[in-house]
């Protein structure tokens, strides 16, 4: 394999980390091709040995791969073949997820996703994301995929979108009243919340202005997220990117507040798409609950489950 001979295969080491410590990041992405740029930012988007490489330095144990399958999203797309290949030759460090696009199949709004979640699961794919498709959450096609995925029995991860184009992400409206309809029609189907506009939903005085961003300082009481994860307990956190890591990180009582919780529904994610991303995302949220530990702000037993044990369990990792 290609990957292989390129000296992809892990080692044993573990960086950074403690006796006993784990780190599962839920949310990462990476692509063979380097010749193209990472949309407008001239530099490419991570390869797997950059990845991998990246993992090592920041004490990542093993990393979910999402396929980039949308045309929304990026200036690049990929099969999900690619991402079993990846995850394949990385000898288990890389968990792969399948991507489908609810327009599929001739972007009819009963058409039959099973055969492929079947295969796709069979392939060893452990979840389906991240859906990022421009279609509202209640769109005909995008409930029926919905329900194909909670017949199969894998998670979903999706991200918000605040409106249709110049964007990606499934929309909603603010106050994210469709996302609670889709959780209350598909109570099955493990959904994993990510992006700025469901995050930015955390705190109470969240605007109509500021719910596409990254709104800082004290959270504030009746946050919408908090509200949906008490209500559903199909709704779990991929705390990954800016906008998780700011959600839990912008008033550290509540964050830590927040993980004890919900300590059996959140999950440690990256979000990592550029080698700059080293000084940001790759190590932000693995610091603050690392410190979370040290001053004892969260218990072990909480930051076991959000760092590893919560992943195991909703991906059925061995």
């Amino acid at each position: 394999c290609w990957m292989l001979n390129a000296g992809f295969v892990r080692d044993s080491g573990r960086i950074n980390q403690g006796e006993g410590i784990m780190l599962i990041d839920v949310h990462g992405h990476c692509i063979r091709t380097r010749e193209i740029p990472y949309c407008t930012s001239g530099k490419p988007f991570v390869w797997p040995e950059l990845l991998l490489e990246m993992h090592r330095e920041a004490g990542i144990d093993r990393g979910v791969l999402l396929p980039i399958i949308g045309p929304e999203n990026t200036s690049i797309i990929q099969s999900n073949e690619e991402i079993l290949e990846i995850a394949a030759a990385s000898e288990g460090h890389f968990i792969p997820f399948c991507n489908l696009d609810p327009r599929m199949l001739f972007n009819h709004p009963n058409a039959d996703f099973g055969f492929l979640l079947e295969h796709y699961k069979a392939k060893g794919c452990r979840g389906v994301g991240e859906l990022t498709a421009n279609l509202s959450f209640t769109d005909p096609r995008v409930m029926n995929f919905f329900a194909h995925v909670e017949r199969s029995g894998l998670p979903l991860t999706f991200h918000i979108a605040t409106r249709e184009g110049n964007t990606y992400g499934l929309i909603d409206d603010f106050g994210l009243p469709r996302l609670e309809t889709v959780l209350q029609s598909f109570p099955k189907l493990r959904f994993l919340g990510h992006s700025q506009a469901f995050w930015s939903h955390i705190s109470g005085d969240v605007t109509r202005e500021t719910w596409g961003g990254y709104p800082r300082g004290p959270v504030q009481p009746g946050g919408r997220v908090v509200e949906l994860m008490r209500r559903y307990p199909n709704l779990h956190g991929d705390l990954s990117a800016g906008s998780g890591f700011t959600a839990v990180s912008r008033d550290p009582g509540f964050g830590y507040e927040f993980f004890d919780e919900f300590q059996d529904r959140l999950l440690f994610g990256t979000d990592v798409c550029l080698e700059q991303n080293r000084t940001s995302v790759l190590i932000n949220l693995r610091d603050f609950l690392a410190t979370g530990l040290a001053e004892k702000r969260i218990t072990r037993t909480v930051y076991d489950k959000i760092t590893h044990l919560n992943a195991m369990r909703l991906l059925e990792l061995t």
